[in-house]
């Protein structure tokens, strides 16, 4: 029976049997039995994303307490949906594109790292309104590729933006292009400081490019 380890672009946690193509944590999840409690960790604020391989650069441990609980992304544009950001030991290159996207987006020196507390941070605090997912509106039309998004319809139902059209994203991969306006509004999962990163040119590795 597959573990509750599986992240959608809405940072839940569901037991399925796909793979990922990243690997990552948000801390420890583990009840004492070692099963999952919980998608959002109180008080812990570094959600990273890490290479599937030599992760976390230590073996991968599963339903151990007091160790971080793996988690699995279907790609990285999932990754940043749920909050996460590159990990800053094994996917060090992506981290340093990442910040410095994140300092273009507020007008700051590229040249200069952001400390990771910083960064996570300022994600924490957008990822949760009380106990609530936090997001935000925005018209799709403003949107950079690479960012998630429903529409009011079906809130249910994560799209992916994607070059101009939305794909809808599954475990097992994303669907055929759909039309939508571009001067409709909609729900935008993605943080937004995730989504100023984007739009000042860091590409995220989604799972049709």
């Amino acid at each position: 029976m597959p573990r509750r380890n599986r992240v959608t672009p809405f940072g839940t946690l569901e037991a399925v049997p796909d793979k990922g193509r990243y690997l990552g944590n948000r801390g420890d999840l583990h009840a004492r039995d070692g099963s999952i409690r919980h998608d959002f960790p109180a008080g812990e604020t570094r959600w990273i994303t890490c290479r599937l391989s030599q992760g976390l650069l230590e073996p991968i441990v599963f339903d151990t307490p007091g160790r971080y609980t793996p988690l699995f992304f279907a790609d990285e544009a999932v990754a940043l949906a749920a909050g996460h950001r590159p990990c800053a030991s094994c996917r060090r290159p992506a981290f340093l594109k990442f910040a410095a996207a994140w300092q273009r987006a507020r007008g700051a020196d590229e040249t200069v790292t952001p400390r990771v507390g910083e960064i996570d941070g300022a994600l924490a605090d957008v990822r949760r309104d009380g106990t609530a997912r936090r997001v935000h509106r925005r018209r799709l039309r403003d949107l950079p590729d690479g960012v998630f998004f429903t529409l009011d319809h079906a809130p249910e139902r994560p799209l992916l933006r994607w070059r101009g059209e939305g794909r809808a994203w599954s475990h097992g991969g994303y669907g055929p292009p759909e039309a939508i306006a571009l001067d409709q509004e909609v729900t935008v999962l993605t943080p937004e400081p995730t989504v100023a990163a984007i739009a000042a040119g860091y590409a995220p590795d989604v799972a049709l490019a």
